[in-house]
């Protein structure tokens, strides 16, 4: 088991550098004053050569190899699964310990799947390697968690609203060239979404499975269970992609063994490490993505009471797809291990 001896700074490698994630991991390492030492830029051959400040300093970026991990300490992926599950293992091999923000891992018994306001000593039982959730799962568990630790949680049905940036740079680019074609009057091209997102929401997120739901909804109903440690919460998933930029909006309802009214769920929010309050309906106070975009922690708003069930709550909550429900969560969980 690889395991980080304590020193004043940290070699860190980021795999995957120049993706819309791995520049993400760059802002908040240099936000957060992460303890570098020497910082690797790994990415593609094709994007071998460009380069990508730190800290005011130019780092160039070098073609993601086998041997692209000698004396690394920690290591940040975010390549996508492949290339997590063909380069994790060298990493891990010369010293490293992975932090991998793909799905290649997470459902793995071997490898801890860690939110670090939810399950922070699961990050202490890996074995080289710790997954980063799906972003929707993260946002909401983040969420979940006081609630939960107040009275178990039965059941989840969750609606998600999905901003571009979960689907990467490309993706984001795509809706603002369509925005901008619109405007002109041009032809409206869909390539990276299979349809066009500008004026338009499609209750699709990665492929379908053989029991009607998305790949991304089956990663909410495994992920939750196995972060919260609680294999029977019933978790129920529609995701939605919507055409925001950035940041997740999530509606969310949860069946509690006891009853949480709105006013202690507002306290236990209030008190939970990575949760902001913003609950004033009547003024048109409640979290937004266009104002949550940028930040850390997420919001939570819209706090009710269900009328359609017992020891049901309903409420909103928004996180930054890119920020917490990405780079900064694999943030947090290196800093759990140089802790």
């Amino acid at each position: 088991m690889a395991q980080l001896q304590k020193k004043d700074a940290y070699n860190v490698a980021i795999a995957g550098a120049t993706g819309a994630v791995g520049e993400t991991f760059l802002q908040i390492l240099e936000e957060r004053n992460f303890p570098i030492a020497e910082l690797r830029l790994l990415a593609s051959k094709r994007s071998v050569g460009k380069t990508l400040k730190f800290k005011g300093k130019d780092y160039t970026v070098q073609e993601l190899t086998h041997d692209s991990f000698k004396d690394i300490d920690i290591a940040l992926f975010s390549a996508g699964g492949g290339r997590s599950l063909e380069f994790a293992p060298s990493a891990v091999k010369a010293g490293a310990v992975v932090v991998d923000n793909s799905s290649a891992y997470r459902m793995d018994d071997e490898v801890p799947l860690v939110v670090p306001e939810v399950n922070p000593q699961d990050a202490f039982k890996h074995k080289g390697i710790i997954a980063n959730p799906n972003c929707t799962t993260i946002i909401m568990v983040v969420a979940l968690q006081p609630l939960h630790a107040y009275s178990r949680i039965k059941k989840v049905v969750v609606s998600s609203y999905q901003s571009s940036s979960g689907a990467g740079a490309q993706a984001m680019q795509e809706l603002m060239d369509q925005t901008k074609a619109w405007a002109e009057g041009k032809e409206i091209k869909a390539e990276k979404f299979a349809n066009q997102l500008l004026f338009n929401v499609f209750p699709h997120i990665d492929s379908f499975t053989a029991n009607g739901y998305t790949k991304e909804e089956m990663k909410m109903f495994n992920e939750t269970r196995k972060i919260m440690g609680d294999k029977d919460i019933k978790v129920s998933a529609t995701c939605v992609r919507v055409p925001v930029l950035s940041a997740h909006s999530e509606a969310v309802t949860v069946e509690t063994e006891k009853e949480i009214t709105p006013e202690l769920a507002r306290e236990l929010f209030s008190k939970a490490p990575g949760l902001i309050v913003k609950d004033n309906p009547e003024k048109s106070e409640y979290p937004m993505p266009l104002y949550v975009a940028g930040q850390d922690d997420c919001y939570v708003g819209r706090i009710r009471k269900d009328i359609s069930a017992d020891n049901t709550l309903s409420f909103w909550v928004v996180g930054d797809q890119l920020r917490k429900g990405a780079a900064t969560n694999a943030v947090q969980i290196a800093e759990l291990l140089i802790k």
